[in-house]
């Protein structure tokens, strides 16, 4: 049985990194995947999955107009269906995952944050949080060593931003994963 799943973490865990792999494993025996990105993600190029460790991917973009019902009733199921920055997702798009990976035989695995800069959660991440049938965490680290949780947004400067849009696309120059105690005091 297919299942939707969640794979989520804070930022710099390497989600990107076991995508990829994901879709390298499902190539290696020979069956298809489609890969999805969020348009908005440009900092590589638009539609192209990339790595801090520099492994790169292309892939399809979403974005809010997106249907993905509509999009897989008009062509063939891969293997695996496999989305990057599915923070990025909107509520209505990952009920249509969900109902995607239920009613055929397609898994579908979701890579993002579960929540912003300010620790609030993404709309998708919500979702995917109440809808995914297998949810993973996976770990990564702050500056103190603890178990980072949290992101924090950086200005040009490196000071913490902490009042602004929620999606402000940017890397390790813009984010920090960092462990609560660091995101309530500022310290470790």
């Amino acid at each position: 049985m297919a299942k939707l799943y969640f794979r989520f973490a804070a930022m710099n865990a390497g989600k990107s990194t076991a995508l990829i792999q994901v879709a390298h494993n499902y190539g290696e025996r020979e069956q298809t995947v489609d890969l999805f990105t969020a348009k908005l993600d440009n900092r590589d190029g638009v539609g192209v999955i990339s790595s801090r460790l520099g492994v790169k991917r292309e892939a399809e973009t979403f974005d809010a107009a997106t249907d993905f019902g509509e999009l897989y009733f008009e062509r063939t199921l891969p293997s695996c269906i496999l989305i990057d920055e599915a923070q990025f997702l909107s509520e209505k798009q990952v009920v249509q995952l969900h109902r995607l990976a239920h009613t055929s035989k397609t898994p579908v695995i979701c890579y993002g944050l579960r929540s912003d800069f300010i620790g609030a959660a993404f709309p998708g991440s919500r979702a995917l949080l109440t809808l995914a049938d297998d949810l993973e965490e996976m770990k990564t680290i702050c500056r103190c060593g603890r178990k980072a949780t949290m992101n924090v947004r950086l200005d040009e400067a490196g000071n913490r931003v902490v009042e602004g849009e929620q999606v402000e696309i940017g890397g390790n120059d813009r984010y920090e994963a960092v462990c609560p105690k660091r995101f309530y005091l500022g310290k470790c």
